[in-house]
């Protein structure tokens, strides 16, 4: 079900034409700088290598070839997000939303990309001294692109398994965060996926409900109604899940944010994921049982379908959504 990832690059199409063909020779912003990508060094005593103590923003661009222009998605509420999330590991003083939204689309202008781009900042706990802590510590900002296609197959479907790894606690590691050490749970959850012979991971909260996938957000549909599980169930306080409910607002599909058994996902009439990575992604199978007969819902199949004009610029009731990258 996944598509081909070619060699370099994890998770990227080849570089587009016009954008450097080596990712080293990217333009990145590292600790207040434009530089190559392969010149962003950090010490291996740094804290945040050594203890995952950094959080970071997966962020996507579009390109659309009719209008030759890439339309930076959301980027304002990532940056927002990654303010709050830094605040959380005591991390202070970063550089306003808008001076943020700059950096990433200067970033982005440099490399001249013309397709999709995946963009990453990170803010981290950049000190050497040995030690677990977070206060007293400095931190730096980075901010790097890379061209990115589609990692699912968002026409076929992607098929699932209930992980035995179950997510990490909100009194643990929160999951809001989007704290780097805490996809070493994650990665638990999606290896074991993907060497049982599967796309994705559902995870379960410690009590039992379904939570997320192994690192989206998750939507199913019963009876024409969209359900997903509440921020209380230790998932990611998803920006593209904030989409989705527009999106379905503007379709009147109703919508209900409550738990979600494993079984209920079972006898449900449709299911997808959603997030910057995987976008829009119907499910068609959990645990050997397929999901609405095994094929993409007419919900999910509208919703992903008003997505993706959406994100290039081809629906004005989402324009609010873009931020235009000047070439």
């Amino acid at each position: 079900m996944l598509t081909q990832k070619p060699e370099g690059v994890e998770g990227t199409q080849p570089a587009a034409p016009g954008s450097p063909a080596r990712v080293d020779n990217l333009i990145c912003y590292f600790e207040g700088d434009f530089v190559a990508l392969g010149d962003a060094k950090v010490s291996i005593m740094t804290a945040a290598f050594m203890y995952g103590t950094a959080v970071f923003e997966g962020i996507r661009a579009y390109w659309n070839p009719e209008r030759e222009t890439l339309y930076g998605l959301r980027f304002r509420e990532h940056m927002e997000r990654l303010r709050r999330n830094a605040s959380i590991l005591l991390m202070t003083g970063l550089p306003p939303i808008d001076e943020l939204v700059r950096i990433a689309g200067e970033v982005v202008r440099r490399n001249e990309f013309r397709g999709d781009v995946y963009i990453r900042p990170a803010v981290y706990k950049s000190g050497t001294a040995v030690g677990v802590k977070l206060h007293g510590m400095p931190h730096e900002l980075c901010i790097f692109a890379v061209p990115f296609g589609n990692y699912v197959d968002v026409e076929k479907g992607i098929t699932m398994m209930t992980s035995t790894w179950r997510r990490n606690a909100d009194d643990a590691i929160p999951a809001r965060g989007k704290i780097t050490g805490g996809y070493v749970n994650m990665a638990f959850q999606k290896t074991e996926a993907e060497l049982n012979g599967f796309d994705e991971a559902l995870v379960l909260t410690k009590d039992g409900s379904a939570s997320e996938a192994s690192a989206a957000n998750f939507f199913i549909v019963r009876d024409g109604v969209l359900i997903t599980p509440p921020t209380t169930d230790d998932i990611l306080e998803g920006i593209t899940r904030q989409g989705v409910f527009e999106i379905a607002s503007a379709l009147g599909v109703p919508t209900e944010v409550r738990a979600v058994d494993r079984s209920e996902i079972y006898v449900a009439d449709e299911m997808f994921l959603c997030g910057t990575g995987v976008q829009l992604a119907p499910v068609v199978e959990l645990d050997h049982r397929p999901i609405g007969g095994g094929r993409v819902g007419p919900i999910g199949r509208e919703i992903c379908d008003i997505y993706f004009k959406a994100v290039r610029g081809d629906d004005p009731r989402f324009a609010h959504w873009l931020t235009a990258i000047a070439s």
